[in-house]
């Protein structure tokens, strides 16, 4: 797809007509909203709360916040959010991000670049709401929406649990807290 679009571009250049010309402004304008959408699309800003303030959040991705925080997370087709939750009183909570499906990438990527879908058919939601005391995520796509309610189940609670443990005994800085 680069190739030929540089091969049309290169074509034009050489042409100095105006229909040259112009054409070459269209292909401009559309690969910069096509890199821009590209790039926009593959991260939310996730805003993730909790019923007790000052609950800390490890992700996967070795971040760790202090809710409620905000958090931009990027897509992915395979991967997973895995998490530990921990506040006062409570033992840790350990699971896996609920993310959506997002059809209309899938149907982008098979017009326009079918390698792309294994990077972006699943986004993270919005917002989050992590309650330890209960086990639950509470999620939503707007801010609108009624809560839907996710309880994890106990592969995802062992695999996220396995995930931080090992991250813990990783030397040279590789932990999750």
């Amino acid at each position: 797809l680069y190739r030929g679009a540089r091969c049309l571009y290169s074509r034009l250049a050489a042409s100095r007509t105006p229909q040259g010309k112009t054409m070459q402004m269209t292909i401009r304008i559309a690969a910069t909203l096509c890199l821009a959408t590209a790039l926009g699309a593959c991260s939310t800003m996730s805003t993730i709360s909790s019923p007790t303030p000052g609950t800390r959040l490890s992700l996967k991705d070795a971040t760790t916040l202090t809710l409620p925080a905000s958090k931009d997370l990027r897509g992915t087709s395979f991967g997973n959010y895995e998490f530990e939750a921990v506040d006062a009183g409570h033992d840790p909570f350990f699971g896996i991000l609920p993310l959506q499906f997002k059809g209309g990438h899938l149907a982008l990527d098979i017009i326009f670049f079918a390698p792309a879908t294994m990077f972006n058919l699943r986004g993270a939601f919005p917002f989050y709401e992590i309650d330890v005391e209960q086990g639950v995520i509470r999620y939503k796509a707007s801010k609108e929406a009624a809560w839907s309610e996710y309880r994890p189940n106990i592969e995802e609670i062992d695999r996220a649990r396995a995930y931080f443990d090992d991250a813990a005994t990783r030397p040279s800085g590789g932990t999750a807290k």
